[in-house]
């Protein structure tokens, strides 16, 4: 067929975005079942799966369902209704909830047990100085703090809260002959530890869950009744914000507003313990509004996320993966002014390989700096106690300009986001709450200083958010440039979100929502016309989401006449491999690994004078048409050839890397014959290496003698 008459629209071409994302999930559940894998990282990883769930049904699911109340019907890219989503997500979530909790009971428990440590399963199995440790430290600790709420004609049930652990009882009133149950229910303290640990004569670790001891506990809250049967439930409640900017005069107190509603949403999910009574089961799906297919029955504790707590167990680090400490970035010196390192030349940063601390440095020495008139920075998401933040309030204290982008709409982050926006207020700081029906999602800093030669504007641009806490868990790139080209364009950007002023045109960056799909479009398309001419044509392109329909119809057609492309797409990948003459040129691997792969590279082959680029944005339409988003180059020759290596050595590995297949499932590398090659392990140790010379160096230079002019 005519490639200008091939139809790269059609649905059976695309995978849906949902079923993708759990797909993506199962990888990270892999990570759990995977032998290779220290014991407590795999308890780590089921973990992750249980929190990323929470969020896929509260925002994904809850988003859905919407569609299908207000009667929207219109197919998604893979051809798929909202209705026929969710019925397919549906036996998705319920085979991955089946694998996730025989992972839990088959694996990982049997092990544990044989390691030392013990998770007491039912409250009935412990010992006698057990059962007397857990009464007191009901009685002192929990007992106080519990609200039992009972359900009669004067007491109407209660509103439950968005993912709150609870436990539901029937009760009979005592003396009473008659069979007359009462309902009631008490919410399991999450202020309280989850787990807690128990005396054990082995010296073992023995643990039991909160919920077990309050179970046990139940008749000290109803003295009056005999509990029937008490059993723990848990719900999931729709959390997607819906807010009109446009009819939002204080889009912060319209923001805060929503927050509360999202505690009390539409229940979506109800998560029960499987040995439940019926009759309670009854109650909780009458009064909860819960459909049947929404009902988990569960085959251990509720609510996996505990296993966190579980990692976090003293005296146990031979089960865990070595702790890695980010090294000293390639480079640079933290003793020498970096400033003037920066002018020497531009920096690349990797993150976690490297410590974040040059980019907390850069903003806490211009905090400092006399020199310094100006800080403009955006944040999306930042860690609890932000160094960034005290420095941007130092900042403004010393009497600079200080303007801060902070996005009130970061989805989980929004009450977090709302802290830091008035504590920078306070401070004297110029503070923007976003753009009107968009979100800021990029990352750069800009910093105005006055030197000798004039003003000189100083910038970071980066793929990860200005996160201290995420960046020793997160892959991510930055670049530190004082191009003048770039600084030009920094001063755009932060014109554009301050006011209305949109520059003409960019010397070097590309913004999404205006010209980003523009600018990645014209990138394929000429190496598309190389193919054409009989070059040779290649696209490397990472990043964590691809489900954009234009871009995956462009990557179609260059595939098409024969440019390879190699996509590293760590979750949603709505494209499909191996459909002849569409896109048999185009291979796709998942890295899951220690670390979340959250940077994003693209690179262009270019008739071989190859063109790199780093940004915050995914090929999702939700990046290139509702954010603000910054693709940037990376031009000098020695760094580019740095994230070209970065992006060779995640094409070579066979351990954490799962390659998508035809039918639109994921399968390890077969390393037949092959060595083991871990890119994350790889650039570790590069990056220990690296600072091991620095510091021989620096060693060196610090016992050279005087010597006598």
């Amino acid at each position: 067929m005519d490639m200008e008459n091939k139809e790269f629209n059609n649905p059976h071409y695309y995978q849906n975005r949902e079923l993708s994302w759990i797909r993506f999930n199962k990888r990270v559940l892999g990570e759990a079942r995977d032998k290779n894998n220290p014991l407590l990282e795999r308890l780590k990883f089921l973990s992750i799966t249980a929190s990323n769930l929470d969020e896929f049904v509260m925002v994904r699911v809850a988003s859905l369902k919407d569609m299908v109340h207000a009667g929207y019907d219109k197919p998604d890219i893979a051809g798929m209704t909202p209705v026929k989503q969710l019925n397919e997500i549906n036996k998705s979530i319920h085979e991955l909830v089946n694998l996730q909790y025989s992972t839990y009971n088959r694996s990982l428990i049997p092990l544990l047990k044989k390691n030392g440590i013990h998770l007491v399963k039912s409250h009935e199995e412990l010992t006698k100085q057990q059962k007397e440790y857990v009464d007191l430290y009901f009685k002192e600790n929990i007992y106080p703090v519990l609200t039992p709420m009972a359900v009669d004609s004067s007491r109407p049930f209660p509103l439950i809260r968005n993912k709150s652990l609870n436990i539901a009882a029937l009760l009979k009133k005592k003396k009473k002959h008659k069979e007359e149950l009462e309902f009631a229910t008490v919410q399991v303290p999450s202020l309280l530890p989850r787990v807690v640990k128990l005396p054990d004569s082995r010296g073992d670790a023995t643990v039991i869950t909160l919920e077990e001891i309050i179970e046990r506990n139940v008749d000290k809250l109803f003295l009056n009744y005999d509990v029937i049967c008490a059993h723990p439930y848990r719900i999931m409640r729709n959390a997607d914000l819906s807010i009109d900017e446009d009819e939002a005069s204080d889009l912060l107190k319209e923001i805060q507003k929503q927050l509360k509603k999202r505690q009390w949403g539409e229940a979506i999910r109800l998560e029960v313990e499987d040995i439940i009574d019926d009759r309670l089961l009854k109650i909780l799906v009458k009064e909860l509004a819960i459909k049947d297919k929404d009902i988990y029955k569960i085959n251990g504790p509720l609510d996996l996320t505990f296993l966190m707590k579980m990692y976090s167990l003293e005296g146990y680090e031979h089960l865990k993966a070595p702790k890695y400490q980010p090294q000293p970035v390639k480079g640079m010196s933290l003793e020498e002014d970096i400033f003037k390192q920066i002018r020497s030349k531009d920096i690349l940063l990797h993150h976690p390989y490297q410590s974040f601390d040059p980019v907390v440095d850069f903003i806490k020495s211009a905090s400092k700096d006399p020199k310094v008139l100006a800080i403009k920075q955006t944040l999306y998401r930042v860690s609890g106690n932000s160094p960034i933040i005290e420095a941007l309030a130092q900042a403004a204290e010393n009497g600079k300009q200080v303007s801060v982008l902070v996005e009130l709409k970061a989805r989980f982050d929004e009450e977090n986001n709302i802290v830091w926006a008035k504590m920078l207020e306070k401070a004297g700081c110029h503070v923007i709450y976003g753009l009107v029906g968009l979100k800021t999602h990029s990352k750069i800093t800009l910093i105005v200083r006055k030197e000798e030669d004039g003003i000189r504007r100083y910038v970071h641009l980066g793929t990860g958010n200005y996160n201290d806490a995420t960046a020793k868990l997160y892959t991510d790139l930055g670049l530190l440039t004082c191009a003048e080209a770039i600084g030009e364009d920094a001063t755009a950007v932060f014109n554009m979100l301050s006011g209305y002023s949109e520059p003409l045109s960019w010397n070097k960056l590309a913004l999404a929502p205006l010209w980003l799909r523009e600018k990645f479009i014209k990138l394929i398309k000429r190496e598309e016309v190389n193919a054409l001419a009989g070059k040779q044509a290649r696209i490397i392109a990472k990043m964590n989401s691809l489900c954009d329909k234009t871009i995956i119809e462009e990557l179609y057609r260059a595939s098409s006449v024969g440019v390879k492309i190699e996509l590293i797409v760590r979750g949603i990948c709505c494209l499909k491999v191996g459909i002849e003459g569409v896109s048999d040129n185009i291979s796709v691997r998942s890295i899951v690994g220690n670390f979340l792969e959250h940077g994003r590279i693209f690179y262009f082959y270019n008739g071989g004078v190859g063109e790199v680029y780093m940004g915050s944005a995914d090929w999702m339409p939700r990046n290139l048409d509702r954010r603000v988003e910054i693709l940037f180059p990376v031009e000098n020759e020695s760094l580019k050839k740095e994230v070209t290596k970065i992006l060779q050595r995640q094409l070579e590995d066979n351990v954490k890397a799962h390659i998508l297949q035809q039918d639109g499932t994921y399968l390890k590398v077969n390393r037949r014959g092959k060595q083991k090659f871990n890119s994350q392990d790889f650039f570790c140790r590069e990056a220990i290496r690296y600072g091991k010379v620095k510091e021989e160096n620096h060693m060196s230079r610090v016992f050279i003698p005087i010597e006598k002019i």
